[in-house]
């Protein structure tokens, strides 16, 4: 299958916040990210960026259907180094119509952007945003070894993930760390009580 998408496919690379697409954009490509992040990032009316969606290796936007008129809703930019195979939407409805593999994959990805776009919904209306900081905490240290999360988390990247603010964000951190339930190590944050910051996620 990857002979067969880099028939098609042209290999981009973009820095660190680098803009991928933007807001608005009639879409005729699909983009697979290979390596690094990206983020769809839409303003809210009060001028707060919100986090619409997280694409990570192996995760797919962009037009997957040949004929997706649709403009784009959101910007997309790269939240770290980040690599994709930029293949045309009809190539790509093709390939997917060949390649179980790709169909599977496609599934997949939407339904993993779902399900992730589905919790923050419910974080978002149960959780206090304090509660918010600390279940994402958690979720970036299970994505590791489950205690470290390297690099540690800038305080305003982590208020976009959790639709707060810096402020918010910083004072809830620094609340971790003064009770011992987080450290820093370097140029990592380690949660040193799991239990008590599950605990707290209210």
């Amino acid at each position: 299958m990857a002979e067969a998408i880099a028939a098609h496919a042209v290999a981009r690379d973009y820095p660190a916040n680098a803009l991928i697409l933007r807001h608005g954009d009639r879409l005729g490509h699909a983009w697979l990210v290979t390596a690094g992040r990206a983020q769809a990032l839409v303003y809210a009316i009060d001028g707060q960026m919100v986090l619409v969606h997280e694409y990570f290796a192996g995760d797919l936007f962009g037009a997957v259907a040949a004929a997706d008129v649709w403009p784009l809703e959101a910007e997309v930019v790269a939240a770290e180094q980040t690599s994709a195979a930029c293949v045309p939407a009809a190539d790509f409805v093709l390939l997917v119509e060949r390649h179980g593999s790709l169909a599977l994959l496609l599934v997949r990805s939407l339904v993993g952007q779902l399900r992730a776009t589905s919790m923050r919904m419910v974080d978002r209306t149960t959780l206090s945003a304090p509660g918010r900081v600390y279940a994402e905490l958690l979720r970036l240290a299970r994505l590791g070894d489950g205690t470290t999360i390297r690099p540690a988390p800038v305080h305003a990247a982590l208020a976009v993930r959790v639709q707060s603010t810096r402020e918010t964000v910083s004072r809830a951190v620094n609340a971790l760390e003064r009770r011992g339930i987080v450290r820093r190590d370097n140029d990592a944050l380690v949660i040193v009580a799991g239990q008590r910051l599950e605990e707290m996620v209210v």
